[in-house]
């Protein structure tokens, strides 16, 4: 029996949008999707795991290019997918930043994956979303920040 899978997505703010890419993969094929990935176990210095943050900013420049700041947790969801040809548990570890500079434009950098990246108006989100995201919006949550988060 496999593991749960541990994902880190962004919710990268810029105004009163977040930045959306269209999936490619097997899991969430077309689904609309924040920029992220797995959490991974690094091994540079010394046997470490890699931190919610540091797998929040890799993931984001790997994906678009873009370089972040001010990362915070979130939320969490845990999703399964038994409808996937490799059904998956996933947990999801939602993140918030913002752009370390405002002026930096998203590059879809990995075109196998994704079909390109955009900023969408927060009240007006294209569908069909990523199922954590779904999750996550059936349940009332809000990326922006308010006095309690």
């Amino acid at each position: 029996m496999s593991s749960p899978a541990i994902g880190v997505a962004v919710f990268l703010i810029n105004g009163d949008k977040v930045l959306l890419g269209r999936r490619r993969s097997s899991v969430g094929r077309n689904t609309f999707a924040l920029p992220g990935g797995r959490l991974e176990f690094g091994v540079l210095l010394y046997f470490q795991g890699e931190s919610f943050e540091e797998c929040a900013a890799r993931e984001v420049k790997e994906e678009t290019g873009l370089d972040i700041k001010d990362i915070q947790f979130v939320t969490v969801t845990n999703d399964v997918f038994t409808e996937a040809a490799k059904p998956l548990h996933l947990v999801a570890v939602f993140m918030r930043a913002y752009l370390a500079d405002p002026d930096q434009l998203p590059q879809n950098i990995e075109p196998e994956k994704c079909y390109g990246w955009d900023w969408y108006d927060w009240k007006n989100l294209p569908q069909p979303l990523f199922r954590p995201l779904e999750t996550m919006l059936k349940n009332g949550f809000s990326p922006f920040p308010t006095e309690s988060n």
